[in-house]
């Protein structure tokens, strides 16, 4: 979630530490303690110096001693990110889900629903997804299969919000960004994706029928709508052996 007024530590300005260091220092621990996780969204710099009570100026310094620090980045025309731990390529691919990507190449597929149900979601994915805590979502736990086996173990945390009823539909047979866009409206628009590397826990080694420890690709997107705001947060494990992710890239 976006930090709002009541959250804000009032800023001391008749002690020797500069203000812009006390911002610092906030936001530095906002990060440190994951209430603001890798890639989360700050507010923009009037909202965020507004809510400080300080001048823009004073704002942007704070945000520049820590974007110089590593610990955010700034993207033209989408704001400033808290930085990820990990290096992040720039992957050109499009905006497609597994069941889109398989569909187009003709591979049949199956769905197993293993949970689809409103929870409170951890404090790093309602920060993602821009959500006061306590704000319940729908949690949706699937696996992808081919003729092969399992190939996938998707995550979804989805904004009830905007998607009221959402934990009714069969996901056996209808596609997250399908029910989205074609039953409640919403256009979606970016993501952001981070992929890596991990050994299978139990959980994943089950779904994917792996031996636990079995390394497997990992993926992470939160996706966006056409005005900015979050809409999904997932966590993706991919069968390696089954299914391999492949990027067509283009030199500028």
């Amino acid at each position: 979630m976006t930090a709002d007024k009541r959250e804000l530590p009032d800023i001391q300005r008749d002690v020797p530490t500069a203000i812009h260091v006390q911002i610092s220092e906030h936001i530095r621990l906002r990060i440190a303690s994951g209430d603001w996780p890798a890639h989360y969204r700050l507010k923009s710099e009037p909202e965020l110096a507004q809510e400080f009570g300080v001048s823009r100026g004073t704002l942007r310094r704070a945000l520049t001693t820590l974007i110089e620090e590593g610990l955010l980045r700034q993207v033209r025309g989408r704001g400033t990110f808290v930085t990820s731990t990990t290096i992040e390529p720039a992957i050109a691919q499009k905006l497609s889900t597994l069941s889109e990507d398989f569909a187009s190449q003709g591979i049949v597929t199956a769905t197993t629903v293993r949970a689809c149900s409103l929870i409170v979601p951890p404090r790093p994915v309602a920060a993602l997804l821009d959500l006061a805590p306590a704000t319940p979502v729908l949690s949706l736990v699937r696996v992808r299969s081919t003729d092969q086996g399992p190939v996938a173990l998707l995550h979804n945390f989805v904004r009830t919000d905007l998607t009221p009823g959402i934990e009714k539909v069969d996901f056996t047979s209808a596609s997250l960004f399908g029910v989205l866009e074609g039953t409640y409206g919403l256009k979606i628009a970016t993501a952001r994706r981070t992929f890596s590397a991990e050994a299978a826990t139990s959980e994943v080694a089950d779904a994917l029928a792996l031996d636990e420890g079995a390394p497997v690709q990992y993926l992470q997107q939160v996706t966006y709508l056409a005005d900015d705001r979050p809409v999904e947060y997932s966590d993706v494990w991919i069968h390696s052996g089954r299914l391999r992710v492949t990027s067509l890239l283009v030199r500028r």
